[in-house]
Parts: C-alpha cells; sequence; structure tokens
C-alpha cells in the first residue's frame, strides 16, 4: 500500500458493535430511530429558539447551541455506524479516521465547556437575579460560546496531530466503531508516549477544569437557594436547574465510566455500551430533557403544535 502521512495504512477497519450477522438489521433500525429522533429533536429545539420571542433568555441562547453540538456530535458517528451495519466490509479511510478522530475530540470536548456556560448562567440568574441581564448580555454570551468553541478547537488538534504523526503497520483493525483515541494507540507500532501524555494533560484538564466550575457554581446556587425563606422559592430555583444538572449527570457520569476506570476492569463490551451511550443515546437525551422539563420551552412548543394540529 501506498505510504501517508509516513504510515504503511491507507485505511482502517472498524470491527463495529457486533459480528453476529442476525443482530445487524435490528440495530440499524434502532440506531436509525436513534439518530432520527436526535436529528428531530435538536433541530426542532434550535427553531423554538431561534423562531421564539419568548425564548430570547440567555440560558436559551446556550441550549441552542448545546442542541447544535449534539446534533453535530453525534453526525460524526452515527452516519458510519448505520453505514457499518449494512456493509460487509466496515472501512474508513486514513483520512476519514483522522477526521471523524478530530470532531469527535471538538465536540465532546465542546459539549463539556458548553454545559460550564450553562452553569454559569444559573449562577448568574439565581445568585444575581437583579444583575442578571448585565451580567449575562448578549456581548458575554457571545464572548463565552466563541471561547467554548476556542477550548474545543484547543482540546481537539493536538490528539489529531500528535495521531497522525504515528506509524501504523501491518494491523488495521480498530477494535471500536469509530475512529477513537486509545483503540488507535493499540495499533501504532511507533512510541505513543507524547499521545498518551497528551490524552492525562489536555484531556485531564478539560474534564478538571469544566467539572470544578460547575461544582463551585452549584456550591453557591445551593447557598443562596438554602436562604430563600420560602419551600415555593426553594422549588422554583431547583427546578431551573434540573434540566442541566439531569444533562451535566448523563454527560460526566458516562466520560467518568469511559476514560476514567482502572485499567485492569477493561470490558470492550462494556467500554462499547458507554460510548454508545455518550455518542448516541446522550445527544438525543438533551432535547427532550429541556423540552420535558422547561415550562418556557414546553408552551412555546405547545402553541406550535396547536398552531399546527389544532382544530
Amino acid at each position: 500500500m501506498a505510504r501517508q502521512n509516513d504510515s504503511t495504512v491507507t485505511e482502517f477497519v472498524l470491527e463495529g458493535l457486533t459480528e453476529k450477522p442476525e443482530l445487524q438489521l435490528p440495530l440499524f433500525l434502532l440506531f436509525l430511530g436513534i439518530y432520527g429522533v436526535t436529528i428531530v429533536g435538536n433541530v426542532g429545539i434550535i427553531f423554538l429558539i431561534t423562531f421564539s420571542s419568548k425564548l430570547q433568555a440567555p440560558m436559551y441562547f446556550f441550549l441552542c447551541n448545546l442542541s447544535a453540538v449534539d446534533l453535530f456530535y453525534s453526525s460524526v458517528v452515527s452516519p458510519k455506524l448505520l453505514e457499518n451495519f449494512v456493509r460487509e466490509k466496515k472501512v474508513i479511510s486514513y483520512p476519514g479516521c483522522m477526521t471523524q478522530l478530530f470532531f469527535f475530540c471538538f465536540f465532546a470536548t465542546a459539549e463539556c465547556y458548553m454545559l460550564t456556560a450553562m452553569a454559569y448562567d444559573r449562577y448568574a440568574a439565581i445568585c444575581s437575579p437583579l444583575l442578571y441581564n448585565v451580567t449575562m448580555s448578549q456581548k458575554v454570551s457571545n464572548v463565552l460560546v466563541t471561547g467554548v468553541y476556542i477550548m474545543a478547537s484547543i482540546g481537539a488538534m493536538p490528539h489529531t496531530i500528535s495521531m497522525t504523526m504515528l506509524f501504523f503497520c501491518e494491523d488495521n483493525v480498530v477494535h471500536h466503531y469509530f475512529c477513537d483515541i486509545p483503540p488507535l494507540l493499540k495499533l501504532s507500532c511507533s512510541s505513543t508516549y507524547i499521545n498518551e501524555l497528551l490524552v492525562i494533560l489536555v484531556g485531564g484538564f478539560n474534564v478538571f477544569a469544566t467539572t470544578m466550575a460547575i461544582i463551585i457554581s452549584y456550591a453557591f446556587i445551593l447557598c443562596n437557594i438554602l436562604r430563600i425563606p420560602s419551600a415555593e422559592g426553594k422549588s422554583k430555583a431547583f427546578s431551573t436547574c434540573g434540566s442541566h444538572l439531569t444533562a451535566v449527570g448523563f454527560s460526566y457520569g458516562s466520560i467518568t465510566f469511559m476514560y476514567f476506570k482502572p485499567s485492569s476492569s477493561g470490558n470492550m463490551a462494556q467500554d462499547k455500551v458507554a460510548f454508545v451511550f455518550y455518542t448516541t443515546v446522550i445527544p438525543m437525551l438533551n432535547p427532550l430533557i429541556y423540552s420535558l422539563r422547561n415550562k418556557d420551552v414546553k408552551d412555546v412548543l405547545s402553541k406550535v403544535m396547536g398552531v399546527r394540529y389544532g382544530p
């Protein structure tokens, strides 16, 4: 095979979710349904927020961007996953693999920082309600979202660039259903020390920084809520954070299980289930979580459905 980027491998073979032929069609239909709901849910949230005057608050601006991240994030993995269910040869080209790796890292990092920006928004709304419109002005919101995408680029580029510097020899079977860092490193026939160091430094920094920012935000939020005298006021304050906390729990719970468990407890089947949840199910659940638990979104959605389907 021709050399490409100092590698003798010009394509990779993706192992996929299962090798059992009888499960290919049912899994194809299942993930096609999940991807369809993901597209409809996230595009629906984006359109509702963009065109509804009632949903122009900063929190919905962040939610709109989170839906865009989830939509593209799912699209990095799901189309290739669906294609491989119906193809006998599950191959991905070397450039395609590196591209998928970059965008997977980009949108995974963007989701963490977007959830962090949303936590800061909830902190500003609950702890400084009188200054909220100043603290979270459109300019500040734009700066925060721009920062999210800058940090996502900074988080994705080192992994991708360092991966292209590796040699891949005869073994080109990726024991996964998409191009992720750990299974690709196992195929390299050159030193992966720098790559593993980047996973610890860059990945560890992103997770630690966003986790601490969310914890600190909610520590202040909790202290403020506990000072509210009425039970109704406390309940209302908690309800504004419920959707965000649910999304944070799903996202960071999956990340912890995938990347921060002891290596000795590795089980590829369990790992794939966790990755499926993180890459396909969470992007589908987020718009459902925010639409079902948010009164303003439900009101606007009901109005749209009523206009469209009402008598």
